[in-house]
């Protein structure tokens, strides 16, 4: 019977090594367990190797056959989708709240299916708490997977000794955030659309119909209005010097791409997105909503503000937004209320920037405590 060679912990912490002689390591797994331990390593011991049975080949995975050019094109780990998220989240709070231990809980998530998350996330994750580290420190070590977002909800969980309800508030919160989403790309589809389309019979009126009108317009003898000639004379450019055309276009394109690439080419990028007729405002909506669902979930689940404000300004994409949370973080920060910056600031709504004054028995029931 083979024999392996194991290393694991005991629940004080102590790390105890040994050698057990079981079939299989799933077998050694199990005995460690029963001997009240969490296996932190299992080989097999020399000489004593499992050999495969009959018949059994071992399994290659078909990304090992890769160059490795592609191979680290194939393997490299995508950030979840905010759905995939939440149902890892929702798989490991129920697991949580069913009386499993952390570790236990882990090693069965490295068994279910959760799509976008592979289990080699929640391997590492069982890792790092077997040797003696808190749940959000390891989750802090896959920023890829787990935002700040979410490993400082995790972290104020375990402070407060209510990491269940702060999982499943996660849950809920990027169900809620993904909804939001898919309603926000219906709503550009219409106007994008529009804009795709209208582009599209202009281009085909310079290029095709045009010239047909202009070949009629040829034979009379009279002078053309100003629009008509201006326009005929820009459908003979395009067709005649379409290849000018297209350098002109390429060199917009690459100075477009080199003036995004700065930060104050960012910054007027996004001030442009807040000021187009439709865009516009459903880009704003969409923020303001973004900052609020954001901001009020860290704070729901006792974060403290300043940190939670701080978050929030990682998380907003738009820098115009991200500078007037920085001032209301620096005005909190000196003393003010939430409301006062936001309101200054006279780029979030009105309503945000709205705080009720303090009745007369609010402020007895605040001096008398």
């Amino acid at each position: 019977m083979p024999q392996f060679n194991y290393k694991a912990r005991r629940r004080s912490g102590e790390v105890v090594t040994g050698v057990l002689e079981v079939a299989d390591r799933p077998a050694a797994l199990a005995q460690i367990e029963k001997l009240g331990l969490f296996p932190v390593s299992v080989e097999a011991a020399k000489g004593g190797a499992v050999t495969p049975g009959a018949g059994a080949t071992a399994k290659r995975d078909w990304k090992e056959m890769l160059p490795p050019a592609l191979r680290v094109y194939f393997t490299k780990q995508r950030a979840p989708k905010l759905q995939e998220l939440a149902t890892y989240t929702q798989q490991l709070a129920n697991l949580l709240n069913s009386g499993m231990p952390l570790t236990v809980a882990l090693n069965s998530m490295t068994h279910l299916e959760s799509k976008g998350i592979p289990s080699e996330v929640s391997r590492q994750l069982k890792q790092e708490v077997m040797e003696g580290r808190g749940l959000s420190d390891a989750m802090a070590k896959q920023p890829v997977i787990f935002s700040e977002l979410y490993v400082n909800m995790v972290r104020a969980g375990e402070s407060s000794g209510a990491l269940v309800d702060v999982l499943r508030r996660l849950a809920e919160h990027f169900n809620r955030f993904a909804e939001v989403q898919a309603k926000f790309k219906s709503a550009m589809i219409y106007p994008a659309l529009v804009c795709c389309v209208g582009v599209g019979i202009i281009a085909f009126f310079i290029f095709f119909m045009l010239p047909k009108f202009m070949e009629m317009f040829s034979g009379f003898n009279m002078t053309l209005p100003l629009p008509t000639r201006m326009l005929m004379g820009l459908s003979g450019v395009v067709t005649g010097y379409w290849w000018l055309v297209a350098l002109v276009v390429i060199a917009v394109a690459v100075v477009f791409k080199r003036f995004s690439a700065t930060e104050s080419g960012k910054r007027k990028l996004d001030e442009l997105q807040m000021k187009l007729p439709v865009f516009g405002k459903v880009n704003k909506l969409n923020l303001f909503g973004q900052f609020a669902r954001v901001l009020a979930t860290l704070l729901k689940n006792g974060v403290p503000v300043l940190n939670a404000l701080k978050i929030t300004e990682q998380i907003i994409p738009n820098r115009i937004i991200k500078e007037a949370i920085a001032k209301t973080r620096e005005a909190v920060t000196d003393g003010k209320t939430l409301a006062q910056p936001l309101a200054a600031s006279k780029i979030f709504p009105q309503l945000m920037g709205t705080s009720r004054r303090p009745t007369k028995a609010n402020c007895r029931s605040r001096c008398a405590s």
